[in-house]
């Protein structure tokens, strides 16, 4: 049983001044809530840190100077994240060490490096930690005990389909694996479970649903899913970066907003293992921590956020824009922002579709990690997010296999990811390979994969497929007042001109805005627009950009 005193924020520095410095100042903010421990080396850090964990005791954050004699402090945290994985490593370092800093980010996972002097504590070193520990505890806090506890089955598709649909809202709960572990099967039983109608939710008051969909988890959870306002200034469609972008700048000026998601805020990029060139995240940042700190950021301006709504259609009515959603319910708004983004591209090939959600899965599903460990993964693709989740899933797999249709990475993957797969030994990239046959009895067993460049075919036993494959945009919804291009992406703005001249039944004088649809008053942002550029940073860029278009566009009501 784990220790219930507060968890621990340990510091380490060889000089004793700098080291009860530094502890003062993490007393005097985080005293009532973490135990600050200091120590003088990296060994007696080291030994400190076994000793903890005998006892169960948490730690939060470890903050060491980089500069000691015996053991650096990067080298103190390399050895210290075995211990603590889980924990954020921060270094200490004066300027003329920002090189090392650098190294240690790329070689021992550091999550920041500060540097010396920290004062004024307030402006320099409290943000800064204030937001590494928030992650921790968000991370700590998928553990908790009284958390939501779901019972199912690894390869029963409505169970990961939950699972997912769980840890992209970032909604803490405890998996228990019917055949794995001991609690699983007494646990359907006490709740009257049915094994044939998985999985089994069962929430922190008691009440368990069978077989739900991720709608139903999320009315028990009391997730919003009804609109406040009868009107709005801006209704944003998606919750992913664009949409996220948006509806902070929307709601931080001032706007009425509202952000509908069918499915998990982040979107795409919610399900990133780490995002590492997203400007002003040194170390990187993990997709699902992005969405939560933006999510937070835009409902802290007001913004309304309606989960698991699907959007069926979207229509003009005056100068009102109505959008309709599953089950009757309608939103009214001023403006509209389309930031539906682009789903991955099913697999269309013999037995694939009978393994959906049970050895076949479309993005990275982390939930999936621990079930995989020491187990041989394939993944289709060969851009950034298929490299992302290879390396991702090779910490917790015995082979990671890529498979690319193309002649080489180069040419779709970022050049630091291309490095980052070559240094990994569990990892290999076969090019002009594509999967072309799925079998198995009640979940994936075996794939065909066809060696283009060789002209063969083979059979490779694996029961974990990631599919990472072009991206169909997600405008299906859309009547045909919305101009698409012949890949069914939003055209706005100049793409929208024949001959210098907009749309036939364009009813105003002025032209489209630049990220302006062809019905006035609907915007489009990130990946679902024609001619976007598919980086997470450019669909934050246009979805506040779209905002002041929506402004201007407002001005002239």
């Amino acid at each position: 049983m784990g220790s219930m005193g507060p968890p621990i924020l340990l510091t380490v520095d060889d000089d004793p001044d700098v080291s009860r410095a530094i502890a003062r100042d993490l007393r005097q903010r985080y005293g009532e809530d973490y135990r600050i421990r200091r120590a003088e080396s990296g060994t007696a850090a080291l030994d400190a840190l076994k000793e903890l964990k005998l006892r169960d005791e948490r730690v939060g954050l470890m903050l060491a100077d980089h500069r000691m004699p015996e053991m650096t402090g990067v080298e103190f945290l390399e050895q210290a994240r075995r211990l603590y994985p889980k924990a954020r490593r921060v270094l200490l370092t004066a300027y003329a060490d920002t090189e090392a800093a650098i190294a240690a980010i790329n070689e021992a996972d550091v999550h920041y490096y500060m540097l010396k002097p920290w004062d004024p504590p307030q402006e320099k070193l409290y943000p800064v930690l204030d937001d590494l520990l928030e992650d921790w505890k968000m991370q700590d806090r998928m553990k908790a005990e009284d958390s939501i506890r779901v019972v199912g089955h690894r390869w029963s598709a409505p169970s990961h389909k939950v699972k997912d649909f769980l840890a992209r809202n970032q909604v803490p709960f405890r998996w228990f694996e019917l055949d794995r572990d001991a609690e699983a099967a007494s646990l359907l039983a006490a709740n009257g479970g049915d094994a044939d109608h998985l999985p089994l939710v069962i929430a922190g008051s008691g009440e368990a649903l069978q077989g739900p969909s991720p709608a139903e988890v999320a009315a028990l959870l009391g997730l919003a899913s009804t609109p406040l306002l009868p009107f709005y200034d801006l209704i944003v469609v998606g919750a992913g970066p664009a949409g996220l972008g948006a509806a902070v700048y929307g709601a931080s000026e001032g706007l009425n907003t509202v952000m509908v998601e069918r499915e998990a805020i982040g979107g795409q990029a919610g399900q990133s293992s780490r995002i590492e060139n997203y400007l002003g995240f040194p170390s990187g940042i993990q997709g699902g921590d992005l969405a939560r700190r933006a999510s937070t950021q835009a409902r802290r301006f007001g913004a309304e956020m309606l989960l698991t709504s699907e959007v069926l259609g979207l229509r003009a009515c005056g100068s009102a824009r109505v959008v309709g959603l599953a089950g009757g319910v309608q939103l009214s708004a001023h403006a509209v922002i389309l930031t539906t983004g682009v789903a991955y591209r099913r697999l269309r090939v013999p037995g694939a579709d009978a393994f959906n959600g049970s050895g076949i899965y479309y993005g990275a599903a982390a939930t999936e990690a621990q079930s995989c460990r020491d187990e041989d993964v394939y993944i289709v693709g060969g851009a950034n997010s298929a490299g992302q989740a290879a390396v991702f899933f090779s910490r917790t797999a015995r082979s990671v296999t890529l498979l690319v249709r193309g002649d080489a990475l180069e040419r779709s993957m970022s050049h630091y990811l291309i490095q980052q797969i070559g240094e990994l030994p569990n990892i290999r990239v076969r090019t002009r390979c594509e999967v072309v046959g799925a079998s198995g009895s009640d979940h994936l067993e075996r794939i065909t994969i066809a060696d283009r460049g060789a002209g063969t075919e083979e059979e490779a036993g694996t029961s974990w497929l990631f599919v990472f494959i072009g991206a169909a945009p997600c405008t299906d919804w859309l009547g045909k007042e919305i101009i698409r291009d012949e890949n069914g992406f939003v055209l706005t703005g100049p793409d929208l001109l024949v001959d210098g001249q907009p749309p036939g039944d364009w009813p105003l004088e002025r032209h489209p805005y630049f990220l302006e649809a062809s019905v006035p008053g609907v915007f489009a942002a990130g990946d679902v627009r024609g001619q976007s550029v598919k980086r997470v940073a450019s669909a934050v860029g246009e979805g506040a950009m779209a905002v002041t278009f929506v402004h201007r566009y407002l001005e002239l009501l």
